[in-house]
């Protein structure tokens, strides 16, 4: 029984995990020889301020991008 855990941070709306695992769960089905019935797909929506790229949480990198004031022509 195939067993997908998808990791992502949290700020997708339902219907966008929704579609994810919709997707994912096709993918396994075409790839992998198994039964629909056995495809298990968990999504696990991490806090913003708990996911860290070389050392600044998303959180950080989220109010970096809107403290750049927009570049004027």
């Amino acid at each position: 029984m195939p067993l997908i855990e998808v990791t992502i941070a949290e700020g997708r709306t339902p219907e966008q995990i929704r579609s994810m695992m919709s997707e994912v769960h096709l993918a396994v089905l075409r790839t992998v020889d198994t039964q629909p019935h056995h495809i298990r797909v968990i999504v696990r929506e991490v806090p913003r301020s708990h996911w860290a790229t070389g050392d600044l949480t998303l959180t950080e990198m989220d109010a970096a991008r809107t403290d750049v004031p927009p570049t004027q022509e």
